[in-house]
């Protein structure tokens, strides 16, 4: 099983009261990372990455990094905190994953590996728990304003899908709460001829009648989308690396590699830039996220560019709340591990 690790602080046993394996699992890649606890404090000590589509179920990834473990620094972890991309469900003991041919199943984990305890929680989730944990260098800015202390806040993020969670600070608890959400499975609405176009070809393309959502535009998938729209309705007339990004099982990649020196590349990155500013404005909106948006996910720090004025322009286009959209200032998640760093965070504070 082929894997990829990863060490950060100085692995000391008799430095910590216990330890958590913390999970992030996404359509692309599932990330497990073995954490030291000290008085709640979780500190990030061994990570082993795995691409998703190559494993043929979780606990096979699951009991990989506890052999590792066992093996390299003589430690037996029977605690886990999953974050995963999918619909929880409501006893959070199961996620129907959007994006990948496996689920997640709690009682399926706890018969085939050797923990003991297990925490499932919604991928966002545990991103919106780490927002707070991150420091200056984990963080852009893209839009400068005043961030009010215990103000909601909005974490955002396309990467294999769309994800979505809102903090909401609790005065009982003195620390913020996220609530989880699959926002990204909300309608998509046109406001354009063109993104009228785009919606109609989508649908005809993969033979729906339902209507679109914004995941299907704006994420991996949504890129592809978007690219096969500007392809096959002749709108660019450019297509110089088509072949080559047509045949390959990276599209996404591709695009992105490319969006400087191809038009139709370009041309796909302003589509999806207009559709992500108007994703975070929707959700600024129903957040009222006076303590900023942070967009997270896959694709953004490797394109932070398109996050520029026009994109800033867009976010604040509407005209009873611009004065509202102008106070709340945008942040780029760039810490790939911060879905990690956030189960992590949940596990030391819930599992016992």
């Amino acid at each position: 099983m082929q894997y990829i690790e990863k060490k950060y602080e100085k692995f000391t046993e008799k430095g910590y009261d216990s330890f958590i394996l913390g999970g992030d699992i996404g359509g692309t890649n599932t990330n497990l990372g073995v954490f030291g606890i000290k008085n709640r404090f979780s500190a990030l000590l061994v990570s082993l990455h795995f691409k998703s589509k190559e494993l043929r179920c979780l606990h096979n990834a699951i009991n990989e990094t506890l052999k590792y473990m066992q093996k390299n620094y003589k430690i037996s972890i029977t605690k886990a905190c999953i974050a995963a991309a999918g619909v929880l469900s409501p006893e959070k003991d199961y996620v129907k994953t959007q994006n990948l041919p496996w689920d997640i199943s709690k009682r399926e984990l706890l018969k085939k590996t050797n923990l003991k305890k297990i925490l499932i929680v919604n991928d966002f989730e545990a991103i919106g728990y780490s927002i707070n944990m991150l420091s200056k260098n984990d963080v852009a800015v893209i839009k400068k304003a005043k961030r009010i202390p215990k103000a909601p806040i909005a974490v955002i993020g396309a990467g294999t899908g769309l994800g979505k969670t809102t903090l909401i600070y609790s005065e009982q608890y003195k620390s913020y709460k996220t609530l989880p959400s699959e926002a990204g499975h909300c309608d998509f609405a046109a406001q354009s001829q063109e993104e009228l176009d785009l919606i109609n070809f989508v649908r005809k393309y993969y033979g729906i009648k339902q209507n679109i959502s914004y995941e299907q535009l704006l994420s991996g998938q949504g890129l592809e989308n978007i690219y096969l729209f500007l392809r096959k309705t002749k709108k660019v007339k450019e297509k110089k690396y088509a072949k080559e990004i047509e045949k390959s099982k990276n599209n996404p990649e591709l695009i992105s590699k490319y969006r400087k020196i191809d038009a139709t590349c370009k041309a796909t990155f302003n589509i999806f830039k207009i559709i992500y500013a108007k994703f975070a404005r929707n959700t600024a909106i129903d957040s009222l996220a006076f303590g900023g948006v942070y967009i997270a996910g896959g694709i953004a720090p490797k394109n932070k560019d398109i996050f520029d004025k026009e994109f800033i322009r867009m976010f604040e286009d509407n005209p009873k709340m611009k004065n509202v959209l102008r106070k709340i200032p945008i942040f780029l998640v760039m810490n790939n591990n911060a879905g990690l760093l956030g189960a992590g965070f949940v596990g030391a504070n819930v599992l016992k």
